[in-house]
């Protein structure tokens, strides 16, 4: 069995979204479905995972595993227009506290507000699942996604030296207090 991967971020307000595919507007120019994680999208993931994280790209058998670990993680996709895959983002939730795992927009879908979509569909899920924090790790050379996490209230708690290699980049480990009246 492959091992859980560590949790990593890509991303560059939309409604409360219920279980099962929603419409979000990520912009005026496009609209997206969001939908649970299917087998049939992994081997997709892992190609994608090859442009969007070429270090630290999840293979196809390390997607079989979180897709395995339900119903402690939770994954969403973006589904585009044209049904290709647009994002997507997970959640492992264990009791309290959840952590994001991944959140990913493909690039000709950057700059449109997905990453937001994505985040905030990950902060439902949490809390439907009753957390009380919802924690994540972002290279601290990342600024399109550390001012999405400020944007939405997360704040370092730590900071992990050299983590992401190559390279020698921090990660930031940021924290978010999950309350009913978050949107």
């Amino acid at each position: 069995m492959t091992a859980a991967p560590g949790p990593r971020v890509d991303a560059a307000s939309a409604p409360a979204v219920p279980p099962g595919p929603t419409e979000s507007t990520a912009s005026t120019e496009s609209t997206v479905i969001l939908r649970e994680l299917e087998w049939t999208d992994l081997a997709v993931l892992a190609g994608l995972e090859q442009v969007l994280f070429a270090d630290d790209a999840w293979s196809e058998a390390t997607w079989w595993a979180e897709l395995a670990g339900r119903p402690r993680r939770d994954y969403v996709v973006a589904q585009a227009p044209d049904g290709s895959i647009a994002g997507y983002a997970g959640l492992d939730v264990a009791g309290d506290v959840a952590d994001v795992m991944t959140i990913a927009t493909v690039p000709a879908h950057r700059g449109r507000g997905l990453g937001r979509v994505l985040l905030h569909e990950l902060l439902q899920r949490a809390r439907r699942h009753g957390v009380e924090a919802v924690m994540l790790e972002v290279r601290a050379d990342n600024t399109a996604a550390r001012r999405l996490y400020e944007s939405a209230g997360f704040e370092v708690v730590s900071v992990r030296r050299r983590y992401y290699q190559p390279g020698d980049v921090d990660a930031l480990v940021l924290r978010l207090l999950v309350t009913e009246g978050d949107a």
